[in-house]
Formats: structure tokens, C-alpha cells, sequence
């Protein structure tokens, strides 16, 4: 039998199904490879071994015959934005996790976890992110930054960047992740994986305050599109149990088939989404970040991009270059809306004090800013979610570059200033965005899009190769579209990483 840690998650979740092993013999497993290989990656910052132990034995005891859930016994994590019964939050930050390191634990499950433990799955722990998930690298003032596995000494992305390095390095088999401006997309286009933001109301959620745009999905990560299709079909399951006070649980219907697993499936016995017709896929290097600041594509970028044009007519698809414009109020409007969260959250003045220098700053203008300020940057991000999906229209999928550069180094984006200098949060803010030019755009028109590697580039002479791609912005709802062509491109030969050693 194949090693358990080289299982893809489809085939591990049917060897637990069939009885060909037992969910504490697969969450030991795991939980040795995170000890052996977390300290160089930094993807963990709490591991769970006693309580992924004790829900392991438990489905291990259920008697023949009883229910089990769609991902009995595989081990998964969530990121340490998200709230576990039992282990610790920190949010990323300093100011949660206290002069002494004592972030407070959890009572209860958020639905995300709920739906985890649901489905039957193991959960392992946390893993790093950014402070409060705000950043596309997950650096922080608690824990050890989370590193690209294929070349440690640049950053794995985020605000998912634990996540993805976890997934990437063999130390989970697949992951979800959250996405509110790339979340999932950027740190598994560091990573070479698969990474699926879904469309906005797919996948349940609670409305607050906190994301006054909704701009926030979760969405997996993983090594191919049928992993990715099996936890986006438990992602899409309600959370037990009632909605409580203002939040409200929403989602769009499911897609024809039965799952988007077996729409993988069924896509690769010829039976695809869009019938027998070739695709209209436009591609664009064009930005909404182009009206305030130079866009620079990196050659690697560049050559991914060409890859990804190269690969999808070999499927037969029709790949036209698309004249694509943006609102020059973007980027204003998309700062003040991001920003929000910073000011909505519960600290006082000795947390805040304690915050990181982007955090820092971004919340000193978020408190700055009146309600009237932000409607209208809502307002002005909702008129461009319009005139965007009309534009897109002409289009099947709209294809760009994943990121416009290879993998940052540690340390990068805040280059010339401490970590918690809020000093350096313009310049950190305005490296993000000329990073990452193409994905928040998608959570402000609530598209689906995927991230999937399409070549490997090697940055420096004598450096390692690292994963460079391309990311797909399907047509409303229609992330089993996009899960069938990546699939299309991993039958070309071009699959995710096998697990870094």
C-alpha cells in the first residue's frame, strides 16, 4: 500500500472508509511528520496531538454500521484565525496572545470547525498566519513565520500561508483556507497547489460587521483539483445547528452534479460543464491597483502566464488577449473597506499597543474614519462589481498571472523597518499590492477563482526552483467549471508538488 503521507486526500479518505486504516494510526502519522518537519517551516503555532488523539480513538470506537461523516478520520487543521474548543486563538497577534504568551482557549467551535468536526475529520492544531489574517504573508510578533517549503527563506503567502506550507510539506493532505483578498489563492500559488476561492455565498458564512463588504469565503487548498473538489463539497455543508443572533447562514445551490467531486470525475470521462464547445478565455495583465502604482510582471510571472495560455489551447480552448480597464476609485475604496476590521476589533488600549505596524496603523485609520466614509467605500467597491462582471461576461474565464513575482523573501514587504514600526505600513501595504495585483478584485465582485502552478522558475542562479502559475476567474457559480479545467491541466502532466522531504 501506498505510504499514508503520500495518499492524496481523495484516497486517503477512502483507505479510513474501507477500513485500511484506522484514524489514530493516520493522525499519528501526521502528527510525526509536524514534529520532525515544523520547526523548519514554522506552519504550526499549536498542536493538538492529546485532542486529535481523543477524536481519533472516538471514530475509531463507533460501532458497525454508524454514520460517518464524508471525511471520517483525516487529519486537517484550521488556521489560528478561526476558534477550536480546547486550543488557543491568538488572531496572529501580540495583542491577543498577551505579554506572557497566554492566548485565551476557546470554549466552544466557530461553524467553520463545527463543520470540520462534522464531516468526521481529526483536527490537528493551528497554523501561522498574519496578524488578524490583514497581510499576504504570514509573518507575525508571535510564532516563526511560515516558510515556502520549497525555498525557506522567503515567506508561504497569506493570510492561509501555515495552511499552504502544511499542505505542501506533507504535513496535512489538504486544508481550508479563508479568502477575502487572496487569502487561499496567493499562498498556494507559493506553494504549488491548488488553491479555489469560491463564489461569494457558496460556502455558508455569518455575516458581521467585520466584513462590511463580504469579501471573506473559505476555501481549500490542496495538491489537485479533486482534493480540492472533496473539501469544497464539506465546506458547502451548514453549520449544525441554529444561527445565533445577528448572524445569518447563506448559500447559493450546489452545482447540477451530485458533488463537485464527481464533477472532477465526470469531466475526466469527457463529460464536461461547458459541453462539447471550446472555452473563451481572455487573458489580462491589466491591474486596479495600475491607476496608483507601476504593476511590474517579472519575467517568471510572465513566462507562467504563457505556460498556462500554452497548456489550456493544447486543451482546446479558445485564448485571446482581453482589453480589461479598471475604476481608478479602486484602490482608495478597497483600502478603507480593508482596513474596517482593524477598527471593529475588541481591544483596549494596552492590547492595541501591541499591535504590529500595519495593524497598527490600519486601525488608527480605521478609527479615524466615519460610517458615512464607509458606505460610501462600499458603495463605490458594489458600482464596480458591476461594471466588472458585465466586462468579464465577454468571457468564459479570465486568466492571469497568479502573482507578479516569484516567492518574497522573509522580511520583504517590511524591508527597512522593525515589524512593529508603524512606520513602514505604506510602504509594507504598497508591496502587497504590487505583489499580489489580481486577486482582491474577485472578493470585491465575489467571482469564483483558482490558483494552479504552471511551471517551475528558479529566481536566483543559485537558488531552488519554486512553483510560479496562473489564476482563472470563472463566470458566477461556477467554481465546477474551473475545478474541471484544472483538472484538464493536470492531465496534461501538470500536477501539484509531491510533498517537500
Amino acid at each position: 500500500m501506498t505510504p499514508i503521507g503520500d495518499l492524496s486526500a481523495v484516497q486517503l479518505r477512502d483507505a479510513l472508509a474501507r477500513g485500511e486504516l484506522s484514524a489514530v494510526e493516520t493522525a499519528e502519522h501526521f502528527l510525526v511528520r509536524i514534529e520532525d518537519r515544523n520547526p523548519a517551516l514554522g506552519a504550526f503555532v499549536h498542536v493538538a496531538a492529546h485532542l486529535a488523539l481523543d477524536r481519533a480513538r472516538a471514530l475509531d470506537a463507533l460501532p458497525a454500521g454508524a454514520a460517518r461523516g464524508p471525511l471520517h478520520g483525516v487529519p486537517l487543521a484550521v488556521k489560528d484565525l478561526h476558534d477550536v474548543a480546547g486550543m488557543p486563538t491568538t488572531y496572529g497577534s501580540a495583542a491577543v496572545a498577551g505579554r506572557r504568551g497566554g492566548a485565551p482557549v476557546a470554549e466552544t467551535d466557530d461553524d467553520l470547525a463545527a463543520v470540520l468536526s462534522a464531516s468526521g475529520a481529526v483536527l490537528l492544531g493551528k497554523t501561522q498566519v498574519p496578524e488578524f489574517g490583514l497581510n499576504c504573508y504570514s509573518e507575525n510578533l508571535v510564532a516563526p513565520p511560515a516558510r515556502n517549503p520549497h525555498d525557506p527563506s522567503t515567506g508561504a503567502g497569506g493570510s492561509s500561508g501555515g495552511q499552504a506550507a502544511a499542505v505542501a510539506a506533507g504535513l496535512l493532505p489538504v486544508a481550508p483556507g479563508s479568502d477575502g483578498g487572496g487569502s487561499v489563492r496567493i499562498p498556494a500559488a507559493v506553494c504549488g497547489l491548488v488553491g479555489l476561492k469560491p463564489n461569494r455565498g457558496r460556502v455558508p458564512t455569518a455575516d458581521a460587521q467585520a466584513d462590511a463588504a463580504q469579501l471573506v469565503v473559505n476555501g481549500p487548498l490542496a495538491r489537485t483539483a479533486e482534493d480540492a473538489a472533496l473539501l469544497l463539497d464539506v465546506l458547502c455543508s451548514p453549520a449544525p445547528g441554529p444561527a445565533h443572533g445577528n448572524v445569518v447562514r447563506r448559500a447559493v445551490r450546489a452545482a447540477p452534479q451530485s458533488s463537485f467531486l464527481e464533477g472532477v470525475r465526470a469531466a475526466r470521462r469527457g463529460d464536461l460543464p461547458w459541453g462539447d464547445r471550446p472555452l473563451r478565455i481572455g487573458v489580462s495583465t491589466g491591474s486596479p491597483f495600475d491607476a496608483v502604482q507601476d504593476i511590474e510582471v517579472a519575467p517568471e510571472a510572465r513566462a507562467a502566464l504563457d505556460a498556462g495560455v500554452a497548456r489550456l489551447r493544447a486543451a482546446g480552448h479558445e485564448v485571446e488577449e482581453a482589453e480589461l480597464s479598471y475604476d481608478p476609485e479602486y484602490p482608495g475604496a478597497f483600502f478603507d473597506v480593508w482596513t474596517t476590521s482593524m477598527g471593529t476589533a475588541p481591544l483596549d488600549d494596552d492590547q492595541a499597543g501591541r499591535l504590529a505596524g500595519l495593524a497598527g496603523a490600519f486601525r488608527a485609520r480605521a478609527l479615524r474614519r466615519s460610517a458615512v466614509e464607509l458606505a460610501r467605500a462600499v458603495s463605490v467597491l458594489r458600482r464596480i462589481e458591476q461594471d466588472v462582471v458585465r466586462a468579464y461576461g465577454a468571457w468564459d474565464v479570465v486568466l492571469t498571472p497568479a502573482l507578479a513575482m516569484t516567492p518574497r523573501p522573509l522580511g520583504w514587504y517590511w524591508e527597512g523597518y522593525d515589524l512593529a514600526d508603524a512606520a513602514g505600513a505604506d510602504q509594507d501595504y504598497r508591496r502587497q499590492c504590487g505583489y499580489t495585483p489580481w486577486t482582491s478584485i474577485v472578493n470585491v465582485v465575489g467571482l469564483p477563482a483558482v490558483t494552479v502552478p504552471t511551471l517551475w522558475a528558479r529566481a536566483a542562479d543559485d537558488g531552488p526552483v519554486v512553483p510560479m502559475g496562473v489564476q482563472l476567474i470563472g463566470r458566477p457559480s461556477a467554481e465546477a467549471q474551473l475545478l474541471a479545467v484544472v483538472a484538464q491541466l493536470e492531465d496534461q502532466g501538470l500536477t501539484g508538488p509531491r510533498p517537500a522531504a
